[in-house]
């Protein structure tokens, strides 16, 4: 009876645990659109990821080992399109609201089985197109709510090619798991790393060599603090923690209320305004995620791939 309780508890705060990783990576729009309005997008980014760098500077003791060539190779393939990633998304949210923003990323869950279908041959299951289908619906009637016109803004056309790029990144990862020994932490330490570079050199390149000076405004360092800390370190460890305690499609359910928090977040503290047609918009986009992340008869569930919010 005591291991039953002791289990049921367990289990509770898995969940508990996946709904504040969802929680904490919705508020990562407002959070970062708040912040790039204070420092341009690639400085951010490289100043984002250099200190996510310095804080799992431990995590980089495997790299002494035999295999560390094979792993940094793999690394740096995948810091690269995560870079992509998030200069679409960082620039995106800046041009858009961050509750669209927040809803359209969810787009890369119905996009990977395309996604899959292209780079790795495998047809995805007829739902799989349906829920494309409705995810498209739910993307067009939230830019339709958009105050500026009625049409899809610059903002929101990054926004999706930043889920199409998430969508190759889970090819990318799927391909080349099995081609480095090194640990999950080690993995994301070097790509930090990788961002912060390209991120930096980017930033160079557009400024010509100027860059501009660091906010001294406190409410930006605790918004860096809060995407470094809360965003990346401590998703990171809670998500693979109550990834193990839970079922995957448990998993996947709470995880695909992220977008929802996002948007919450959105209109409270940034007093972004979605009108009904936005919310209807938003929420099938989620319910399409959700639907792709439902296990099939006789079919293994699917994993979920972290967030690199």
């Amino acid at each position: 009876m005591v291991s039953r309780r002791s289990r049921w508890v367990g289990l509770g705060g898995a969940e508990f645990m996946l709904l504040l990783v969802a929680a904490v990576w919705g508020s990562s729009y407002a959070v970062a659109k708040t912040a790039t309005q204070q420092l341009p997008v690639l400085e951010f980014l490289a100043l984002r990821f250099g200190l996510t760098f310095i804080v799992l500077l431990p995590a980089l003791k495997p790299l002494l080992g035999v295999q560390a060539r094979k792993g940094l190779v793999v690394a740096g393939i995948l810091g690269a399109n995560l870079l992509a990633i998030f200069v679409c998304e960082t620039f995106g949210v800046s041009l858009t609201a961050a509750s669209n923003a927040a809803f359209l990323i969810s787009l890369c869950v119905a996009i990977t089985p395309l996604a899959e279908w292209w780079l790795l041959g495998e047809r995805p299951q007829a739902r799989m197109f349906w829920a494309a289908g409705v995810s498209a619906v739910g993307a067009a009637m939230l830019s339709l709510t958009s105050p500026a016109d009625m049409s899809l803004g610059w903002g929101d056309g990054l926004m999706l090619l930043a889920a199409c790029l998430r969508a190759c990144m889970v090819c990318l990862t799927r391909r080349l798991a099995g081609r480095h020994a090194l640990p999950a932490l080690t993995l994301t330490a070097v790509q930090a790393g990788v961002i912060a570079i390209g991120a930096l050199l980017l930033a160079l390149g557009q400024s010509k060599g100027s860059l501009a000076p660091l906010p001294t405004a406190s409410g930006f360092w605790w918004a860096m603090a809060w995407l470094v800390l809360a965003c990346t370190v401590f998703a990171f460890f809670a998500q693979n923690h109550a990834a193990a305690r839970s079922s995957p499609s448990r998993v996947s359910l709470l995880m695909g209320s992220e977008p929802v928090f996002g948007a919450l977040v959105a209109v409270h503290w940034l007093g972004e305004d979605i009108r009904p047609l936005g919310w209807i918009g938003g929420l099938l986009i989620v319910a399409a995620a959700l639907w792709v992340t439902l296990p099939s008869r006789g079919a293994r569930p699917a994993l979920t791939v972290p967030s690199p919010s």
